[in-house]
């Protein structure tokens, strides 16, 4: 049998020979494809192997054909649209870490670059000037360094500046103290992060959570005379409230490798600053990533073609064909139990405990744990994580991993509990199979109910009584918030409550804001399912 592959980016040389090497692969290579091309022709390849400059949206994936995996070379896999990928039954793979060093070694190099004016004094140098007093620097030693994300790239941005002897704090969520101190780092609240650190450099994912992370409200909790880096995704950094910062002297400069829109408009306002480096998207560009990634990416996809072995997916795990078909809808649950976990508290998890019952828990339920653990790590990983890496990055973390088959029979034909112990308390969500595919989520802490775990969920904790749902259902229709669904939970009557409002699309701060102020709503967030 012959497999078809399609490249839609460039890729190293190196790779393109590992798909040429195998007899049973037709390879095509077309960079550069317009969207409607490619959606008209991707149903005729079993693989597309793509990089940054390709875009995979459902219109994509709208008939897929024969498709059965798509391969990013590279870690970020933001421009595929992985949900429907996964609904579509196409295995989505990345490549980790092939480009981790390089990408380190960039922000160090743009953080020097910042600390001394680099750029802008060859450029003046260039242009016939000798203006040694205008680009007086400042040392990185004995600077303080603040790390928001220790992933695997920013592990290795610390650890390349204590070289430079820096002091370094970091922020992350999903790190114990123990972990970090391993690292000699030492763990901070984002505020002290903000507070204390000299420079700052940015090494988490975009998503939900993490857009406009670094707004104008983090501006200005920050030290004046800050420098800020960021190699991370455009978007994590608010480009107008940053432009602002440096403008008014608060913010001394920032060194940019990725921006909201690339490549920017001209007319950018931080491209007019003076005081910002900025480079084009080169993280990852150095031959030996390049090489490394593309390599790494065609061996994989080769394997899965040849053999139907799953390596580095980010949506699938590494099991047989009939065995998956069985542990889908489990996997899409526990990935989402996960999640939910991820975004009840930012507070690290030491331990996380799992409870199968029913059908599931006759089944091997290792890769459920794993998609419960990727949907609990992904929100401030620079990495993907995915389901063969993240039993490694939970251990790295210092998360103890418990599971276990229910001692009595479950209310359902399926369920699976989760809990998770921090420091300040213990979150326990329960989600359950109705039928082959339904998923539901039955419990959250002490609040019962039987809520649809997808989309954008308002998550409110209020108190029981007459008129919170009304007065709400109110709030949103006056500032333009669709409401597409409900559901309700309470421990007692007149007690505590929670509701589930599932609206079309994300609810901005201020109307969080809002929601907070009334007296009878204790908590209000924005969950993304």
């Amino acid at each position: 049998m012959t497999y078809r592959v399609l490249a839609t980016d460039k890729l190293a040389p190196e790779g393109v020979e590992v798909f040429r090497g195998s007899p049973e692969i037709e390879f095509d290579s077309k960079p550069g494809m317009p969207p409607a091309e490619l959606a008209a022709v991707i149903g005729t390849y079993d693989a597309l192997v793509m990089r940054s400059g390709t875009r995979v949206t459902a219109e994509t994936l709208r008939e897929p054909g024969r498709l059965r995996v798509i391969g990013r070379a590279g870690i970020g896999v933001d421009n595929i649209d992985v949900a429907t990928a996964t609904k579509k039954g196409i295995v989505v793979m990345n490549t980790p870490g092939g480009n981790n060093v390089t990408t380190a070694e960039h922000t160090i190099t743009l953080m020097l670059a910042l600390a001394r004016w680099i750029p802008q004094a060859d450029a003046s140098l260039h242009a016939g000037k000798w203006e040694r007093n205008k680009f007086e620097g400042s040392e990185v030693c004995n600077k303080t360094l603040g790390v928001v994300g220790l992933g695997n790239i920013g592990t290795i941005v610390a650890e390349r500046a204590q070289g430079l002897r820096m002091r370094i704090i970091a922020f992350d969520p999903f790190i114990t103290a123990e972990a970090a101190a391993r690292l000699k780092v030492e763990l901070v609240t984002l505020d002290e992060l903000y507070a204390r650190a000299d420079f700052i450099t940015i090494h988490t994912p975009l998503t939900p959570e993490t857009r406009g992370l670094v707004n104008r409200a983090a501006l200005a909790k920050m030290k004046k005379g800050v420098r800020l880096v960021n190699c991370a995704r455009g978007g994590i950094v608010d480009e107008q409230d940053l432009a602002a910062a440096i403008t008014s002297g608060h913010v001394a400069g920032a060194a940019l490798d990725v921006f909201v829109e690339e490549p920017p408009p001209a007319d950018h306002p931080l491209l007019r600053l003076p005081q910002v480096i900025a480079t084009p998207h080169l993280g990852a560009s150095t031959s030996e990533a390049q090489v490394n990634v593309a390599v790494a990416i065609a061996e994989q996809v080769t394997k899965f073609l040849l053999r139907g072995e799953v390596e580095s997916a980010v949506n699938m795990p590494s099991v047989s064909r009939e065995m998956l078909g069985l542990l889908r809808p489990h996997l899409s649950l526990g990935e989402k139990l996960g999640s939910l976990l991820a975004q009840l508290s930012p507070e690290a998890v030491t331990e996380l405990s799992v409870e199968y019952a029913g059908q599931v828990a006759e089944l091997d339920w290792r890769p459920v744990t794993n998609a419960i653990l990727r949907g609990l790590l992904s929100p401030f990983l620079d990495a993907a994580v995915n389901y063969v890496n993240a039993p490694a990055i939970a251990r790295e973390r210092g998360i103890k991993v418990r599971e276990a088959r229910a001692s009595q029979s479950s209310a359902f034909v399926n369920s699976i509990k989760v809990s998770v112990v921090r420091a300040s308390a213990t979150h326990e969500v329960e989600g359950a199979l109705f039928g082959s595919n339904i998923l539901r989520l039955v419990r959250i802490n002490d609040f019962y109910m039987e809520a649809v775990p997808e989309g954008y969920v308002l998550m409110l904790n209020n108190r029981d009584v007459p008129g919170v749902v009304g007065r709400v259902g109110t709030l949103l229709g006056a500032r333009g918030i669709n409401i597409a669904g409900l559901e309700l939970g309470r421990e007692r009557i007149g007690g505590r409550a929670i509701s589930f409002f599932h609206v079309d699309d994300t609810v901005p701060e201020s109307v969080l804001a809002e929601l907070r102020q009334s007296p009878d709503i204790i908590s209000a967030q924005l969950l993304k399912l």
